[in-house]
């Protein structure tokens, strides 16, 4: 066991956080997994020896991409946004809907059988191509004509390929790179541009969309839709969500039914992903809810921490532009449940069912680990230079 704890490196209380956030993640996953048990007529153990096999996997991928030297991600991102657009293109093109569900968001991987949501992967390769510009440019005057092509070419590619099939996650990742293009120190005249141009690209999008529905059937009418439920009261699926999702908080009060007590769980489609905030809530009252909350806020905290004692600006803007999104998505899932927000479809990462989200989540805690690990070992270095006595031991 000493060995294994030997082998794990970077910030201590990130590695905490998760594990927190996993553990935790077991009891309302199993609880709520029972309406999905009944829906696929199978049973909740099999659904939550699934979870554990997908956090598992996650934990391995976490731990594998910490131990590689962050500057190699600099590199693989140029490798890795060709391959994205092409695992996005297939995605896009495979067809409309699988079983009743939009099939634009998910491939198959064949032998293996199993989804896997491309635009995930595509966000995490999207913030360490950016990232990887920015610190490339720092310190640098750089015109907007210059960084034009290099820059936002690859960003809007990726982005009009996700936004027919995902507008949330479109929303959220385009959000994310402005604020690291403006943590980074991209002037703020020429992101005034870019968002401009996003705002009326979204708009001519949607305006032909309108135009040519059995272009993409549903998908800008479900966004209108979810908009106007949220400003009016509406008769909707997702009305119907948010307010079963109400009423499992306003139930759980301060100390919560207690675990697996949850009654709404039984009617929220979505209890296990995107309203699994609501059942912890119901379940483990206001303190749970806030107990979740503070492991976010916390992480947040590590990430800047860790961005902060970076020896490069790569590795600031890496942690920076893989961390941020992880708390900005955790953020909105809490909001959608409180109906601080309209629905989105986001999960609650590390706690929600569901393995794209868990693996890219664990993927993006791996780099910003091994930005952290980095910092160790240079620490350890300029330690053991200025101690004479580990000098002396090392001559013997």
């Amino acid at each position: 066991m000493q060995n294994i704890f030997k082998q794990i490196k970077g910030d201590k209380a990130i590695w905490a956080i998760v594990a927190l956030l996993a553990i935790f993640s077991f009891m309302p996953v199993y609880s709520a997994a029972s309406n999905l048990a009944n829906i696929g007529n199978t049973n909740t153990f099999s659904l939550l020896v699934k979870h554990f096999m997908h956090l598992l996997l996650g934990f391995v991928i976490m731990f594998g991409v910490h131990k590689i030297p962050y500057k190699y991600f600099r590199g693989l991102s140029m490798v890795m946004i060709p391959i994205v657009f092409v695992l996005l293109l297939v995605t896009m093109l495979q067809g409309t809907t699988i079983d009743g569900a939009n099939a634009s968001r998910w491939i198959q991987i064949p032998i293996v059988n199993m989804s896997f949501q491309t635009s995930t992967l595509a966000a995490v390769v999207l913030m360490v191509y950016v990232a990887r510009y920015l610190s490339k440019i720092k310190d640098k005057e750089v015109s907007f004509k210059e960084s034009l092509l290099p820059l936002w070419g690859p960003v809007f590619l990726v982005l009009i390929l996700i936004l027919p099939a995902n507008f949330s996650t479109t929303a959220i990742i385009f959000t994310m790179i402005m604020m690291l293009a403006f943590i980074g120190g991209y002037p703020i005249k020429y992101l005034l541009i870019i968002v401009g141009t996003g705002l009326l690209a979204l708009t001519m999008f949607v305006l032909v969309a309108k135009a040519f529905p059995d272009a993409m059937p549903n998908r800008v009418d479900t966004w209108m839709s979810r908009i106007e439920n949220f400003t009016n009261d509406g008769d909707t699926e997702a009305d119907y969500q948010i307010e079963k999702a109400k009423i499992a908080i306003a139930t759980g009060e301060i100390k919560g039914l207690g675990p697996g007590k949850s009654i709404q769980k039984n009617f929220l489609p979505q209890s296990s992903s995107d309203f699994i905030f609501a059942i912890i809530i119901e379940e483990y009252g206001l303190i749970g809810g806030v107990f979740i909350l503070i492991l976010y806020l916390w992480f947040l905290f590590r990430v800047v921490v860790v961005s902060h004692k970076s020896d490069t600006i790569f590795g600031r803007l890496l942690v920076l532009g893989v961390g941020l999104p992880i708390v900005f998505q955790a953020l909105i899932n809490m909001a959608v449940a409180v109906e601080l927000f309209p629905v989105t479809g986001q999960t609650l990462p590390l706690i929600s069912s569901g393995g794209t989200s868990i693996w890219m989540t664990c993927l993006s805690i791996g780099i910003i680990l091994s930005v952290s690990a980095k910092r160790e070992e240079l620490k350890e270095k300029e330690d053991a230079e200025d101690n004479p006595l580990a000098i002396l031991s090392e001559a013997i």
